[in-house]
């Protein structure tokens, strides 16, 4: 029996965490994830995603502030776990803990590695407009995302696909990808093999500015920028109103290649379905929109309550 510990935060790691239970000569002697943390308009303290998943597998749970502190290390070291998992947990882990279980610490990491090596893998994929990700199993070392890669799996990302999307269906990917392959790691039957660290590429955290649309792109990179940041920070403009400006956040769109001669930036039509706003190669149909604090909506109803017409402003 495999005694492991596994380490997870955010709701992409819940369906390994549940396939971990469910695996033969695997026991799960606790999870560790992030402290509950105050969200929505009241701030009220939550737990985050796989603390409730644990407690609804009646599985101990272990939230440190820090996973270097000394007595949460000597927590560890008495459980003795042969194995630790690690998935979207949000801190890096310090050689002493890595050092712990006998068979290491191999880590689900959801770009290919060493491609998207960081904190936003889905959102940068996304973002660079590839058309293949995959998910990463990798033994933990000391640095962000360089250890020996176990094995990985592939998947063509839809054309339609956002960051929301995918990150449900990397979940699941990861979670499969742990099933098949921890048999032959835990036999030493599978070996893992050094990253080609030369090409390597980083995807670092999102900050909320990264959302703001450059009208001044071509239309299809501002098209990914809208997949890649759904739902957070999201992808917004500043629309020039009569009464002045204000953020509309932009969830579904396509690029049209036909050139516009209206400026970037600018409404270069309105139709009953879409707004369109000329871009700097191309133009994009804005075809669901969501102004602040109002709801989402598509481009029909936000046209039944405000007036757009051609060479309106919409941002820079």
């Amino acid at each position: 029996m495999v005694r492991t510990i596994f380490m997870g935060t955010a709701s992409i790691a819940c369906p390994t965490l549940r396939t971990l239970t469910e695996l033969e000569n695997c026991e799960i002697a606790g999870v560790v994830t992030q402290p509950d943390r105050p969200k929505g308009r009241e701030l009220k303290s939550t737990p985050s995603a796989v603390k409730a998943c644990a407690i609804s597998l009646g599985l101990p749970v272990w939230q440190p502030d820090k996973a270097r502190d000394s007595e949460f290390i000597l927590q560890l070291e008495r459980l003795r776990p042969d194995l630790i998992v690690v998935m979207a947990y949000g801190q890096i882990l310090p050689p002493s803990l890595l050092a712990i279980p006998r068979l290491g610490c191999l880590n689900l990491h959801t770009s290919l590695l060493p491609r998207h090596r960081g904190a936003a893998p889905i959102q940068w994929a996304l973002l660079e407009g590839d058309a293949v990700t995959g998910v990463s199993l990798m033994r933990m070392d000391e640095g962000l995302d360089t250890g020996p890669v176990v094995a990985t799996v592939e998947t063509v990302i839809g054309q339609d696909e956002d960051a929301s999307a995918l990150h449900e269906r990397l979940g699941l990917l990861a979670a499969e990808l742990l099933a098949r392959q921890l048999p032959g790691y835990v036999a030493g039957t599978t070996q893992a093999s050094p990253q080609d660290h030369a090409r390597a590429t980083y995807a670092r955290k999102l900050r909320k500015e990264d959302g703001k649309i450059n009208w001044q792109q071509e239309a299809e990179a501002i098209r990914n920028r809208i997949r890649a940041f759904s739902p957070w920070p999201g992808a917004y403009t500043s629309p020039r109103w009569p009464s002045g400006s204000s953020l509309v956040k932009i969830w579904k769109a396509q690029a049209k290649p036909r050139p516009s001669p209206i400026e970037p930036g600018k409404v270069a039509g309105v139709s009953e379905e879409a707004i369109t706003v000329a871009c700097g190669q191309g133009s994009l149909e804005i075809l669901e929109l969501q102004k602040e604090g109002g709801r989402r909506m598509t481009a029909r109803q936000f046209l039944a309550g405000h007036h757009v017409e051609p060479g309106q402003r919409w941002g820079d």
